[in-house]
């Protein structure tokens, strides 16, 4: 019988959140949760030992699965995790559990309202965030959302639910998908927009929800420059809308 819900992580270089017990924080929430659930975990090509905490782990605790992809980046691991989902709805989380797993009760309501696409929102402020972050955040929210999502608070939270069969006709649409992966590294990407994006555009039904989100991020592998970082996404959102009006989305 198929579970209801299939947890997708995508693991690249988070050995220190895994030491600190993320995947033990998330056994006990669901061992008692009352709808049936798998997690599936892809390792990234990691090169710091994590995958091997994860293997040792799931040995010990059912319902828990790891898989391997070759190095691709956050979205790729995301979608290796979906094709090998079972679940009628799946929710895609990050290993640091900044949004931790139970407010995930704030979303599946939602699926029996009609929507298809149901996801986190951290708000406007931060907790945890350094003024430079708050100001980069703040633009970055600005320009994407004059460009696209106009009512979208937050793209960037990665804590989003959707039905299969709508994250198996979106992922594969998603530029960073279609082309050749260079990822080397952490690399941040925007994919989030566009997912989001194309979900609109296809007609799926949206809804953002506010949940608990607090920094708890301690890998060490995803330092970067807010100010590249924010550069880059705002390239990236350019090349959706440039996307749009050319019309690479139009479905056949």
């Amino acid at each position: 019988m198929s579970p209801k819900l299939s947890i997708i992580l995508s693991n690249y270089n988070e050995h220190a959140n895994l030491q600190r017990g993320v995947l033990e924080e998330m056994f006990n929430y669901l061992k008692t949760a009352s709808f049936t659930w798998e997690v599936i975990i892809n390792d990234d090509g990691s090169t710091d030992g994590g995958d091997q905490v994860i293997t040792d782990f799931v040995k010990k605790h059912p319902g828990f699965s790891l898989i391997h992809g070759s190095h691709g980046g956050k979205a790729v691991g995301i979608w290796n995790g979906i094709r090998a989902a079972k679940g009628k709805i799946v929710l895609y989380t990050d290993m640091d559990q900044s949004t931790p797993l139970s407010e995930l009760e704030k979303l599946l309501p939602w699926f029996d309202k009609g929507y298809d696409v149901v996801f986190g929102s951290r708000g406007k402020m931060r907790k945890n965030f350094p003024l430079t972050r708050q100001l980069a955040s703040w633009i970055f929210r600005s320009i994407r959302g004059f460009m696209l999502l106009h009512d979208v608070v937050d793209t960037q939270c990665g804590f989003k639910a959707m039905k299969i069969e709508v994250a198996r006709k979106i992922f594969p649409a998603l530029s960073v998908l279609t082309k050749k992966s260079t990822t080397k590294g952490w690399t941040v990407s925007a994919f989030d927009v566009e997912l989001l994006f194309l979900a609109e555009k296809f007609g799926y039904q949206l809804k953002e929800v506010d949940v608990l989100w607090k920094d708890e991020d301690t890998s060490s592998s995803k330092q970067r420059g807010f100010v590249s970082e924010s550069i880059d996404m705002l390239l990236q959102i350019t090349q959706v809308k440039i996307n749009d009006l050319s019309g690479k989305y139009d479905q056949k």
